[in-house]
């Protein structure tokens, strides 16, 4: 039942004030409809039972005091409606009216009239005889007996000596069938305005809302994001003016930035192009390479720092690539160098990404399997929506404990930097920034048969 309501439940906050003010108002709006049932049965118990309480003590005390009555057929007719007999007209079978029976026992005890006890029940008509004199409702009732089977009666009857007892026998009002309809119509018309109103308000304030996330999401340069209209309440324009502001602040910093870094990385391949020509000219050969190898390491330690602070705002758009034949052209280049890196067999596989940096996030990952494992082996497989590139290595693989240290810049298991037992540190964490910039994410475990996996996860 729960995990029911986590799934239906909205996400969203506009859905969820609509939801929770709905339910307020269904609440409020039952809890109303029941006020005015009662009030409504209230109003008719004050209506009917203070005149019949008044008609039945003035029938008390004249009998008391012995009017003079009318003889018809047995009972003793007081006055219209009431008469004296020897038994209660209140029977087993008719629902009692407690209400009107306390109401009465209070009202005579407060007129210091006697009685031994009171009762009080509602009746059909088809249960009912009139007192004799009545004859305009007995008219009535010859000609539409239907009419008078379904009226609805109150019997009050009061014990005022031992086998003596004064009934008083008196219509109910007739209760209009459609009242509790046109009262569920109106109840029902007043929550769908007051609903109305709050989802129009809801609906107001999430619009902007919902253009300034889009906004942040889809933000990378001052020219690629647009302002934000400012519209909706005065503190959500506020907010809205704030993040414009701020998004132009930011732009200008990212932009600087960029211009920072072209400026660095010319001016640092500047002075490298300088020292691998003059490298070239150096007679012995085996220093000669050292010096080429060390220069070359510089340029790719500087290509990998310069991706890095540039992932964030990628010119490359993405694509509809065949991500078997993209691995498929790293591992040949992996290959030619010499290197034990394999791919198993997989379907054709499309994928919408950058292909330029999965290239580099693949080649990235390879390398470190080769580097440290001797081997890689690529695999493809789905999972999750999405796919999922596999790359396992034969190696020692890495504590538990550091693995998700391996992902910050710079960081290395081996703390020697020494170029010989590793590179930068660089190219698990460019491949990691690559992989979120598609929404997708990269994971390393140890396998149990040995040697470390890394897992390239991209949405389908």
């Amino acid at each position: 039942m729960v995990k029911l309501l986590e799934r239906l439940w909205p996400k969203n906050m506009s859905g969820q004030i609509a939801l929770l003010v709905g339910i307020a108002l269904l609440v409020a709006q039952g809890i109303n409809f029941g006020l005015l049932v009662r009030a409504r049965d209230r109003q008719e118990l004050i209506q009917v039972a203070a005149p019949a309480i008044a008609r039945l003590a003035d029938a008390i005390e004249r009998d008391a005091a012995g009017t003079p009555m009318i003889r018809e057929r047995g009972p003793w007719l007081l006055r219209r409606g009431v008469v004296v007999e020897g038994k209660s007209r209140v029977t087993g079978d008719m629902p009692r009216r407690e209400d009107i029976a306390e109401r009465a026992r209070v009202a005579l005890h407060d007129l210091r009239v006697p009685v031994l006890r009171v009762e009080a029940a509602q009746a059909a008509g088809s249960a009912v005889r009139l007192p004799g004199h009545d004859r305009i409702a007995q008219l009535r009732d010859t000609i539409d007996p239907e009419r008078r089977n379904n009226r609805p009666y109150l019997i009050v009857a009061a014990e005022v000596s031992p086998g003596r007892w004064v009934n008083l026998i008196t219509r109910l009002p007739s209760r209009d069938p459609r009242f509790l309809g046109w009262l569920f119509l109106q109840t029902m018309i007043l929550y769908f305005v007051v609903l109305a109103a709050v989802l129009w308000s809801v609906r107001r304030v999430a619009r902007p809302l919902r253009e300034l996330t889009g906004a942040v999401e889809g933000f990378r340069s001052a020219e690629s994001s647009t302002l934000v209209p400012e519209s909706g309440p005065s503190d959500v324009r506020r907010l809205v003016a704030a993040y414009n502001g701020m998004r132009t602040r930011i732009a200008g910093l990212l932009d600087e930035k960029d211009r920072m870094l072209g400026a660095i990385g010319h001016d640092l391949r500047t002075p490298l192009a300088s020292l691998r020509v003059r490298a070239e000219g150096m007679e012995d050969e085996a220093e000669r390479d050292r010096m080429a190898a060390t220069i070359e390491e510089m340029n790719r330690t500087l290509d990998d720092i310069l991706s890095l602070a540039r992932l964030g705002r990628p010119s490359e758009p993405e694509t509809r690539v065949d991500l078997s034949a993209l691995l498929d052209q790293v591992v040949d280049d992996f290959q030619a160098l010499g290197n034990t890196v394999s791919l198993a067999d997989m379907p054709r596989t499309t994928v919408t990404i950058r292909p330029t940096l999965i290239t580099r996030a693949v080649r990235n990952l390879v390398d470190n399997a080769v580097k440290y494992g001797g081997s890689a082996e690529v695999s493809v497989a789905k999972a999750e929506k999405g796919v999922a590139v596999l790359i396992d290595d034969n190696g020692p693989g890495i504590p538990e404990d550091k693995i998700e240290a391996m992902f910050e810049p710079f960081a290395r298991l081996e703390q020697s930097r020494s170029r010989e037992t590793g590179g930068t540190g660089l190219g698990l964490a460019l491949a990691k920034a690559i992989a979120l910039q598609h929404g997708g994410r990269l994971t390393l475990a140890n396998r149990p048969e040995g040697g470390l996996r890394a897992t390239l996860w991209l949405p389908g």
